[in-house]
């Protein structure tokens, strides 16, 4: 792992979730840029002492050193936007499996370059966008993938946070408290690419619509901050299908209120993060109907990615197994030199990462261009 040290929230989860099934196991880490957290936080987690690495630069030329079979098989990047491109670019070159938190980079440049890197290495490269790991989201997807829902018309996706509403109480010090609201290490914008790239991703993986173009209007509320804390935007995808995509960090109230809702001709879905063992499913002259995780009904993809029976809630840290579990399939494959199934490997991919990225930008140049539609530069 690199990042995730002391009092970093996301890799606890991350490190939490990858030995879920108990197949993947930590064995070293450069868990902070500050020398002493990082052998601390390798003594938290009981590594030995001489795999907890002082930079990342470090770790990877002494572990791809490594006979296969004792070095790391894969390398999980939690560290802040900024880092992502650089560290997923030396690991490639030192022919080790990636596993990175999004956004895939800083910026939709350095993420065209990290593809073009990831591609010439033939290497595993797994995004971490967890809500794709959810039983309900993948049973939607099917739903759509088998033609249940008709043609596609309508995709609304939402995002909306409230804990940032609590800045607007505190006294202004000038001070960017947020690292996501600092430019130099977050990129181009903070709310649409912290939340809103996982409304986009979401709607994209249940879909299977390629976005085309968006026409985005993005705010910030909270005086003094360089970046958008609030955003809303029509997109436009191929084929014909129109959406509404809203993401809010100032939307009082709310806590992780992630849901999607996809329109057909046929029937409709809807599903809600934070009621993630449920998917609503609609049609025009049936009751609604409310389909639940861990049942016989459930499809194969569901069920494939069920830990415990009905009525026993699953949630977030196991979604970040699944896709820890998918990646770890593709990577123990690419080591045992095993064809990769027909069907492919069920985890986002450095391409999902870097349409995540022109997604972003495209919606801060639509903004600043009085809201005009604005194509993705994929």
């Amino acid at each position: 792992m690199v990042g995730g040290g002391r009092g970093a929230f996301i890799g606890a989860v991350h490190r939490m979730a990858a030995n879920l099934d108990g197949q993947i196991e930590l064995v070293a880490g450069c868990f902070s840029s500050n020398p002493e957290k990082s052998k601390l936080s390798g003594q938290d987690l009981y590594l030995d002492p001489a795999r907890v690495y002082t930079s990342y630069e470090e770790m990877a030329a002494k572990e791809s050193a490594l006979p296969l079979g004792d070095r790391i098989d894969f390398v999980s990047i939690v560290a802040r936007n900024d880092m992502h491109y650089k560290v997923a670019k030396v690991f490639l070159e030192a022919g080790i499996h990636v596993v990175c938190e999004k956004p895939l980079a800083f910026s939709l440049a350095e993420g065209k370059q990290l593809r073009d890197v990831a591609m010439n290495s033939g290497l595993v490269f797994a995004l971490t966008h967890n809500y794709t790991g959810y039983p309900m989201v993948k049973e939607a997807r099917a739903m759509v993938r088998a033609g249940k829902l008709g043609r596609i018309l309508k995709v609304v996706a939402e995002y909306p946070q409230g804990y940032a509403i609590t800045a607007l109480k505190e006294q202004a010090d000038g001070a960017i408290s947020n690292w996501r609201m600092d430019p130099s290490v977050s990129g181009v914008s903070n709310c649409i690419g912290d939340i809103g790239s996982h409304a986009e991703n979401l709607a994209h993986y249940i879909s299977g619509l390629e976005l085309e173009e968006v026409a985005a209007e993005l705010n910030t509320f909270i005086p003094g901050r360089p970046l958008d804390d609030d955003g809303s935007m029509l997109l436009r995808y191929k084929g014909g299908a129109r959406g509404v995509l809203y993401a809010s960090q100032i939307s009082t109230g709310d806590e992780n209120n992630l849901n999607v809702r996809i329109y057909g001709t046929e029937a409709s879905i809807e599903w809600h993060q934070e009621h993630p063992n449920e998917l609503i499913v609609k049609f025009a002259e049936q009751p609604r109907q409310i389909w639940r995780r861990g049942n016989s009904y459930n499809g194969p993809e569901a069920a494939k990615n069920t830990r415990t029976p009905f009525g026993h809630p699953e949630g977030f840290i196991e979604a970040f197994a699944n896709i820890y579990r998918a990646a770890g399939e593709a990577i123990a494959d690419a080591i045992l030199g095993n064809p990769a199934p027909i069907a492919g490997y069920d985890f986002p991919s450095i391409e999902d990462g870097v349409i995540g990225m022109a997604f972003i930008e495209a919606a801060v140049k639509s903004s600043k261009n009085n809201s005009a539609w604005t194509k993705l530069d994929v």
